[in-house]
């Protein structure tokens, strides 16, 4: 009993217990709330950005950790994440769809090395798109995809890699280059060439008026063990992206992109300053798009100004290691 006194009497109380894991809640909470100012170095902040929903996880983790422990630092430490986090993400899960819409459209990252073009040109015209955009289409599976589509999508345009198939007329489309912009482009590696347009930009007749529609496919990002989160290739794109349609002057614009980076990425705040994504605005849940196989990060978007979204989600997968996704709008 004496020893047991002893133990109890040299415990420390419990605002004092679990310093480590007060520290760590902290720091959570700090990289949250202050993730537009950690370095770019190596991609870093670019990287966090990424993955920024996911930190989330480590919240109850933490508590449960703090709550064996009966540390009542770390358990009131974990307020200041739990209050960001849900101020970040908190509203992506509630249902935010409404009925109603003038136009569905859908837009999709095929997958160069997709088995079976075919099947997957069915599964997106049982969405009843209006208009539907393709990314990453290759020589030899674009003929089966517009053989598939032409009888619901009589207007069409390819452009390289990036198409889009559409019930309404089309006008004159021409590419956007994003493989060669401004200074970001010294930075890219030969290796890294992009070999053929990755961006077009055309006007779709509705009987509200035209809507200029841009299809993208930014180029892809990589995790280097010597150079870290490789995004100069993306990051070209997204400033050609954001020049392109800030001086547009159509007041309906729609972007339909594989962007390779989630919109919390500070590569689309030029984006994030002309358009509204479909699915923060009409969407319900997270919609993460990549890996199919099990989803971990949205970076497939249908973007738009001058219209209003009334809903987002994500279609069933086929055989890319992309979802497709789909919105409503309505004039």
């Amino acid at each position: 009993m004496m020893r047991n006194a002893l133990r109890a009497g040299t415990r420390p109380e419990p605002w004092k217990r679990g310093p480590v894991l007060t520290a760590l809640a902290l720091l959570l909470g700090l990289v949250l709330l202050l993730h537009a100012t950690i370095t770019d170095h190596a991609g870093l902040g670019s990287l966090v950005e990424n993955v920024l929903p996911w930190l989330g996880v480590f919240i109850p983790v933490l508590l449960a950790v703090a709550c064996l422990r009966r540390s009542l630092s770390a358990v009131t430490a974990l307020l200041l994440p739990a209050v960001v986090w849900t101020t970040l993400f908190g509203g992506l899960l509630r249902d935010k769809s409404h009925p109603g819409g003038d136009l569905t459209v859908a837009t999709h990252n095929v997958g160069a090395a997709n088995p079976d073009p075919t099947a997957t040109a069915h599964a997106l015209a049982a969405s009843d798109a209006g208009l539907l955009a393709l990314e990453e289409l290759t020589p030899g599976a674009t003929p089966l995809y517009d053989k598939t589509l032409a009888p619901l999508y009589p207007y069409h345009v390819v452009l390289g890699t990036v198409g889009l198939w559409s019930k309404l007329p089309l006008g004159a489309a021409h590419p956007i280059d994003i493989m060669n912009y401004g200074p970001l482009a010294a930075t890219k590696p030969a290796a890294a060439k992009l070999p053929e347009n990755r961006a077009l930009r055309t006007t779709v007749t509705t009987p509200d008026g035209p809507l200029a529609v841009y299809v993208a496919h930014l180029g892809s990002v990589r995790l280097l063990p010597r150079t870290g989160f490789w995004t100069a290739s993306r990051d070209i794109g997204a400033a050609a992206l954001t020049k392109a349609v800030t001086a547009d002057p159509s007041p309906r614009v729609l972007l339909l992109a594989d962007l390779n980076g989630t919109w919390d990425d500070r590569a689309f705040n030029g984006l994030r300053a002309h358009l509204d994504s479909t699915q923060r605005t009409s969407g319900t849940g997270f919609g993460f798009t990549w890996p199919a196989a099990f989803p971990l990060a949205r970076i497939d978007q249908i973007l738009y100004r001058g219209v209003e979204a009334n809903r987002s989600w994500t279609l069933p997968g086929t055989g890319s290691d992309h979802l497709p996704v789909a919105a409503t709008l309505t004039w």
